[in-house]
């Protein structure tokens, strides 16, 4: 079962790589580039919309909604971008991973302003 877990996540991580080269191929569309920058972005985040401290529901980000946005993203490509990504990703795989700065600051300002809106909320209920 462990070594499952690890092939799942192997796979996933060469998927979201293919997905990385395929935004920036000239061979993908508009929408499917805004599509697959969106999964990487949040892939590659190092912030979670939802904090895995919460139980259950911080994992399901990992478990479920990276997953799925990989599998359709994968299916609005291309089979010629895929195989082509394919190959690149396996080089790009040997190097770090990219790291997305901007969606990590949105996901943080999301959290602080739902942060302000508690404290306004809780302040205006104490008033």
């Amino acid at each position: 079962m462990l070594n499952q877990l690890k092939l799942w996540a192997k796979k996933l991580k060469k998927q979201l790589f293919i997905l990385y080269l395929a935004y920036k191929d000239e061979r993908v569309s508009w929408y499917t580039k805004l599509f697959t920058a969106c999964v990487v972005a949040y892939a590659f985040s190092p912030i979670d919309l939802i904090p895995d401290f919460i139980p259950v529901l911080g994992y399901i980000d990992d478990i479920i909604i990276v997953p799925l946005g990989i599998m359709i993203a994968l299916k609005m490509l291309p089979k010629n971008v895929i195989e082509d990504c394919t190959i690149k990703a396996g080089e790009l795989i040997q190097n770090e991973k990219p790291k997305n700065w901007v969606a990590g600051s949105i996901i943080i300002i999301v959290w602080l302003l739902i942060f302000m809106w508690s404290c306004f909320i809780v302040f205006k209920f104490l008033n």
